[in-house]
């Protein structure tokens, strides 16, 4: 493939495997340079080669572990200083089935770290540059289990849940300066993130699991579309756009002085 017109550069985090190889792939074919993330050096190397062979484009790696304070600290600085960069797609992350009495709480802790920490930082990094810039997208790779904590770990759960909570904050505070914001919520998607959980995704029911390819191409779809939350596994849309409209109108009434009457405190403030 001839190496035609950049439309800049894509940082990848947890671009070695799965969901974040895919992107890589994807967003090569559209045109992008790459930065790949991962902490996985081999992989991440050949994976370079490979889309620097196949597209044309510009693709460096950068090995990093993003519990690690140093290395997090490196990839915020090229997101700050690296001018080139018009997307960010925060992949990188870890799952989790086991219930909580059964759980490692330091375990947990990484997770937390990496799904949500990791994240918010890798965004307050690239935000102010893409705002500068009047320019740039950043996608969160969220997951359904942050509207549906009772299926899988809850602490994963409320990782992914805190992941569509502040991508809705980036779109109120960022959508009027030019930066497009997209939250992805993929279903059970064929990866290894499973069995580094605990549950091999073959274990689980075919009609469930979605190939990782169609996942991402969905994503992007939905991305070109001017989604802000996309879940490829949701056959009909307009269920989620009942839920957003439902959440959006309750919140318009949270704001009272006054508690409600089922709680019956009323009588006394009145006595």
């Amino acid at each position: 493939m001839s190496n035609s017109t950049s439309k800049g550069t894509a940082l990848v985090t947890g671009a070695s495997r799965g969901i974040g190889a895919v992107y890589a792939d994807r967003l090569a074919k559209r045109g992008y340079d790459l930065i790949l993330v991962a902490r996985s050096e081999a992989p991440l190397k050949a994976l370079t080669a490979s889309l620097a062979s196949a597209s044309g484009r510009h693709i460096t790696a950068i090995v990093a572990d993003l519990n690690d304070t140093i290395d997090l600290a490196n990839v915020e600085t090229k997101l700050r200083e690296d001018s080139s960069i018009t997307m960010l797609v925060n992949n990188a992350g870890i799952g989790a089935v086991v219930p909580l009495l059964n759980g490692d709480i330091e375990k947990m802790e990484e997770m937390i770290a990496l799904n949500s920490i990791a994240l918010t930082r890798l965004t307050y990094a690239a935000a102010p540059a893409f705002v500068k810039r009047g320019m740039g997208t950043i996608i969160n790779i969220s997951s359904v289990v942050g509207i549906s904590p009772e299926t899988l770990n809850g602490v994963y759960g409320a990782t992914k849940a805190y992941v569509l909570a502040f991508t809705h904050s980036l779109q109120h505070e960022l959508a009027d300066k030019g930066i497009r914001v997209q939250a992805v919520l993929p279903g059970a998607t064929a990866t290894d993130m499973w069995e580094i959980a605990g549950l091999p995704w073959q274990k689980l029911p075919p009609s469930i699991v979605m190939p990782v390819e169609d996942m991402v191409d969905a994503a992007l779809v939905g991305l070109d579309q001017g989604e802000l939350v996309t879940i490829p596994s949701l056959h009909d849309g307009d269920e989620w756009t009942r839920f957003e409209a439902a959440r959006r109108a309750i919140s318009q009434r949270f704001g009272n002085s006054v508690p409600a009457s089922r709680y019956r405190i009323q009588a006394r403030r009145s006595a």
